[in-house]
């Protein structure tokens, strides 16, 4: 069931829902523990979670490709989020998104070829006084334009400090 992936560990999969399978409302808690364990959802871990909560594996699919939280394949090493609230956008960010789209040559939650970047929309970062903002891992980064934009790539391409 959960085979051929060397990166996953079926045994702490197993051990988070084991932990959580009991208690009322199970399912978010053991997709979120999972999530920020692998950093995704694996497809084979589904079955396994459905049998222990009395679940199909469509409920159990269904509420994961609901919600843009969970991801069903290992994000980039460097996951992008562009806000796409109102005030982003009345700031520019759809253009911002397109120039991001082309640059990167990926979509929307897509990853680059090299594994570099995850490019993801978000739909309020809290950094309205300074749209259009984006976030990178746990820093945001507010007055994003396409020059800081690229400035913001070669820096993550490089490993150097993300831009303030």
């Amino acid at each position: 069931m959960l085979e051929n992936n060397a990166a996953l560990d079926s045994g702490e999969i197993r051990s988070i829902v084991t932990q959580y399978q009991h208690k009322p409302g199970a399912l978010l808690p053991i997709l979120h523990a999972i999530q920020d364990k692998l950093g995704y959802i694996p497809p084979d871990s589904l079955p396994l979670i459905a049998e222990a909560l009395h679940l199909s594996r469509a409920e159990v699919h269904g509420v994961v490709s609901f919600y843009h939280y969970f991801r069903s394949a290992p994000a980039g090493n460097h996951v992008v989020q562009i806000c796409r609230a109102e005030s982003c956008q009345a700031m520019g960010s759809r253009a911002l998104e397109s120039y991001a789209k082309a640059s990167l040559k990926i979509d929307y939650h897509q990853t680059t070829a090299d594994g570099e970047i995850t490019l993801e929309p978000v739909y309020c970062l809290g950094n309205c006084a300074c749209s259009p903002s984006v976030r990178v891992g746990q820093d945001v980064i507010g007055n994003m334009d396409n020059k800081k934009f690229e400035q913001l790539l070669s820096e993550l391409t490089t490993q150097k400090v993300a831009v303030q």
